[in-house]
């Protein structure tokens, strides 16, 4: 399961021109699905996600969580990330997991998510379109 996090200070989601997912500041989180994956690596990468220390202290050193600013988190559902781009000049998706899968995965992934921050959601499976305004620019890949 692969999460590629940015630090943002507003970020949304909108689906045939529609809003169905917005934030102030916090993180944007592009979460990729393996066909490996399951809830337990989901359990982890959140955990990692929302403890990953990418936000300024006084000091202006990355020292604090999301959840210690009080932030947000928009979840987008990316089955790119899973891409194989090892070889060719055309991706393979040979490493991704199923629709089904996959979709079980994300639900879950946002529903704990909400249980702990005020989570916002893209739409699994939608033709979306992401706006952000990416802080810093801070951007990690996180892989569990």
């Amino acid at each position: 399961m692969i999460a590629l996090i940015q630090r943002v200070s507003q970020a949304k989601v909108s689906v045939e021109e529609q809003v169905v997912g917005e934030i102030g500041q916090g993180l944007l989180i592009l979460l990729g699905i393996e066909k490996e994956d399951n809830q337990a690596k989901a359990d982890r990468l959140i955990e990692k996600v929302l403890n990953y220390r990418l936000f300024s202290d006084t000091e202006g050193k990355m020292n604090l969580n999301v959840q210690q600013i009080d932030g947000e988190v928009l979840i987008v559902s990316q089955f790119t990330l899973a891409a194989d781009t090892q070889k060719g000049l055309r991706p393979s998706f040979s490493n991704g997991a199923s629709p089904m899968l996959a979709n079980e995965l994300y639900h879950y992934f946002t529903q704990q998510c909400a249980k702990k921050i005020k989570t916002a959601t893209g739409q699994f499976a939608a033709d979306m379109q992401v706006s952000l305004t990416n802080d810093g620019p801070v951007t990690f890949w996180l892989q569990v």
